[in-house]
């Protein structure tokens, strides 16, 4: 199961593999580690983001492990949005109602646009957009892309997606 958590670490030399090791450990696998060291959290600690990949049965014994080491795990959620691609749109995205096209696939409720960059040369011209979908599995995966590409179409918006 991917689980995403947020951490915080002493501001000592090695916090980080001290952090880290009892995900190996258990058997789990770090998908993402965003350490940031120039950050400091209001208890004067380093907070860092992880997303593991972990056998649910084996995820208790790790927290204990990390909370054993003075490591501080201050969130934790399993990731719900398994699946996700990057599809990128041209046409008169703003003007033909952006927020509409995303509400679409968010009121699924297996999948959600969780990323936009858009770029707009001019008021009156075509823009683009890279679209991030994720979805809870493959198969909505590709409903929401079918939802984004019908209402592309109505919209004379072209989508293109991944091959």
């Amino acid at each position: 199961m991917k689980i995403s958590m947020d951490i915080e670490l002493q501001d000592i030399p090695g916090q980080l593999v001290l952090a880290l090791k009892p995900v190996s450990d258990y058997g789990g696998n770090i998908l993402s580690v965003l350490h940031q060291r120039d950050k400091k959290t209001p208890a004067g600690r380093i907070p860092v983001q992880l997303v593991v990949d972990i056998e649910e049965r084996r995820l208790d014994r790790l927290i204990e492990q990390l909370k054993e080491r003075g490591v501080s795990v201050v969130r934790m959620g399993k990731e719900r949005l398994k699946e996700s691609m990057v599809v990128l749109l041209i046409g008169h995205i703003v003007h033909s109602d952006i927020r509409e096209t995303i509400d679409s696939i968010d009121s699924t409720g297996f999948a959600e646009v969780v990323e936009l960059s858009l770029s707009m040369p001019a008021v009156d011209e075509e823009s683009s957009a890279s679209v991030t979908l994720s979805a809870v599995g493959k198969k909505e995966l590709k409903e929401a892309l079918n939802i984004l590409e019908r209402t592309g179409k109505k919209k004379g918006i072209l989508v293109i997606s991944p091959i």
